[in-house]
């Protein structure tokens, strides 16, 4: 039979539901694989896997292909009997050995396996039967200092803060950019109209004489065919190009690397192509030495960079909000426990501090006014006043006496208390929400799926539209030329009318695929 293992990968990068399809549909086709399923809030992917054929790091590594930051997490859905420790004062392999065999023949001790190199032991419990202090204190008594690997309480990976930087940052980049440019463009607008109905009514006043020259000072020309306006919005269009959209190239890149699009690709040919045709258009005009400027469309990718990074800076935020509520609930869990050891007549002999991780189940926990509960438990000692709001919503302390069970994560207020450890670790109530929430945040939705599947389709879909849209206008164009006469604004007699059909049929097929940029499915 096959055994199946489970890894969990944290992975970073994903912003929308279509990069979730793309890893699940790339992981999928690889050997070894069983399923997998990724949580975008969580920023987490289950893979169930055939431990023969693949591992972990090799599966983070499949994810760090397509672009996005993957590592495996350690501890992963198996909280209980898993025990991973430093051990210190190993200098050879009969160390090891030494270490391995004692462990072994402990009873409860499933499996144990000790690397000299890293200094770690990796150990497999009954929890049942035996506990993590049992575990350390046995490699104590062989004579070597032992601790617990620190595992990541403050819940960093669900930090959406970088992300959030790197959007405002490239949101704030476009947008001044995009001001100047935009104001040049309606400016222009503003004075053409004026233009046509001076011309129209022959009669100037001064102002509209005025008028007349500062746009003039715009399209007048630096070089033949460069006019001021151009060069301008070239030189706005450089930056934002470069700083606004480095990202986008660097997703885009990695996806097509892979054979798949993403919304990236798209953002990325819409400004690339609406970019470097303006540009090809000014080097023509200029080798022409043409007397009217040529149409650009420096306005785009400034206009489009700014509006989709604030989309991007926006749902991070977002997603901050939902993940900040669950690395909010993982700080409420204490991180250290008081366990006492109780003689005849529950009198206390000695306490001693230890990690959270360390209490097993049946210890005798002291908690004190003020304190959080460690772990949920039974009390066995002691009257106090618990506040148990985080869990039950419920304002009012609640009374505990003997035989009352506590929740971890709650605040003891007044007196203090003796418990006995009932559910630990992973079982804890508060670890239950915490997964729970994190499940929630990982199960999809019917129609989640199916707006995946589109999104794979989408853009590959938009771009044959626009490819469809320039040969279908350049037909239409030369078969009939009125109809792009009657819908090519700003048109003038000077340039030919196979140059007005390309041009006007690549503006359109631009347009295209500018609309379609956002992910709006993905977002929505």
């Amino acid at each position: 039979t096959k055994t199946i293992s489970k890894c969990c990968v944290q992975v970073t990068g994903m912003t929308c539901a279509s990069c979730v399809a793309n890893i699940e549909r790339n992981l999928r086709r690889e050997d070894g694989i069983h399923s997998i399923l990724v949580a975008l809030m969580a920023g987490k992917a289950e893979v169930r896997y055939n431990p023969a054929v693949i591992h972990p790091s090799a599966i983070a590594e499949l994810i760090r292909e397509l672009g996005f930051g993957a590592t495996v997490m350690e501890n992963c859905g198996e909280g209980d009997g898993v025990l991973e420790l430093v051990v210190r004062g190993m200098t050879c392999a009969s160390c090891v050995h030494k270490i391995e065999s004692t462990l072994m023949k402990t009873n409860g001790v499933l499996y144990c396996s000790v690397a000299l190199a890293t200094n770690k032991a990796h150990v497999k419990y009954d929890p049942e039967i035996i506990g993590p202090r049992d575990v350390i204190q046995v490699i104590k008594d062989l004579g070597f200092t032992t601790s617990l690997v620190k595992k990541d309480r403050s819940a960093s990976h669900l930090d959406h803060k970088q992300e959030i930087r790197q959007w405002k940052r490239s949101f704030v980049v476009s947008l001044v950019f995009c001001i100047p440019v935009m104001g040049l463009m309606i400016y222009m607008m503003v004075m053409d109209s004026q233009l046509s109905d001076a011309h129209a009514h022959h009669n100037m006043s001064n102002e509209e004489m005025e008028a007349l020259h500062s746009s003039m000072v715009l399209e007048h020309q630096l070089l033949p065919g460069l006019s001021v306006m151009n060069f301008v919005s070239f030189l706005l269009c450089v930056p934002v190009q470069i700083f606004g959209g480095w990202h986008f190239y660097i997703q885009a890149y990695r996806a097509l690397k892979h054979k798949t699009a993403n919304m990236d690709v798209l953002i990325v040919l819409a400004t690339s192509i609406a970019f470097v045709y303006s540009f090809v258009i000014l080097l023509v005009a200029m080798a022409e030495k043409a007397k009217v400027n040529p149409v650009t469309f420096f306005d785009t990718p400034p206009m489009l960079f700014v509006f989709i990074s604030l989309g991007r800076w926006l749902e991070h935020v977002a997603k901050g909000k939902t993940s900040e509520a669950l690395a909010r609930l993982i700080s409420l869990q204490a991180t250290e426990a008081t366990i006492v050891t109780l003689g005849p007549d529950n009198v206390l002999l000695s306490e001693e501090q230890v990690d959270v991780e360390l209490v097993q189940r049946g210890d005798i926990v002291k908690v004190i006014p003020g304190g959080k509960f460690p772990v949920d438990g039974r009390v066995i000692e002691g009257h106090s006043m618990v506040d148990e709001s985080l869990i039950t919503g419920e304002a009012m302390p609640v009374t505990k006496k003997t035989g009352n069970t506590v929740i971890a994560g709650s605040i003891n207020q007044n007196g203090s208390l003796l418990i006995s450890a009932t559910h630990v670790g992973a079982d804890t109530t508060l670890s239950q929400i915490v997964k729970l929430v994190e499940e929630a945040q990982t199960s999809k939705a019917p129609i989640q799926q199916f707006a995946d599947k589109l999104s794979g389709c989408f853009v590959p879909f938009i771009v044959a539209v626009s490819v469809a849209t320039l040969f279908v206008w350049i037909v239409i164009g030369f078969v009939n030329f009125e109809i792009v006469e009657k819908y090519f604004l700003g048109y003038n007699k000077s340039i030919s009318a196979a140059e007005v059909v390309i041009r006007f049929a690549f503006q359109a097929s631009i347009t295209v695929l500018c609309i379609a940029c956002p992910c709006s499915l993905g977002l929505a």
